[in-house]
């Protein structure tokens, strides 16, 4: 099959961070744009909160934090190999161990944005 994945844990760690840059890139490029069009308008910016602070506003912030979150720690497992070629032999792990990080903070921290939502 042509279109099978060949890749291994290194190449998804690669193409996760990469897109997680472009999303993290892509959301602050627009939230300037949107910035600048409400300009000096306070009813315009206060319509643009309320977009914030909806439900797919909060999902859209959820995904944002989700970005930032993979992309540092992805970040910061490579600066350690970087630094410590060694421990290159246990990138498997590393990239895991960074999963389990991502899946208890982004929990902690979707918790957080949703709670509005939910009343509290």
């Amino acid at each position: 099959m042509l279109l099978r994945y060949r890749g291994g844990i290194g190449m998804l760690a690669w193409a996760f961070h990469r897109i997680s840059g472009v999303a993290i890139w892509a959301f602050v490029l627009l939230h300037v744009i949107d910035i600048y069009l409400v300009g000096g308008n306070p009813k315009a910016y206060d319509e643009l909160l309320a977009i914030y602070a909806s439900p797919i506003g909060r999902v859209l912030e959820a995904l944002l934090g989700a970005a930032l979150l993979y992309h540092a720690l992805n970040g910061l497992r490579i600066i350690v190999m970087d630094f410590w070629p060694a421990l290159t032999r246990y990138h498997r792990q590393m990239w895991l161990t960074n999963w389990v990080i991502f899946a208890v903070l982004g929990a902690i921290v979707s918790y957080f944005i949703f709670k509005p939502l939910w009343g509290g």
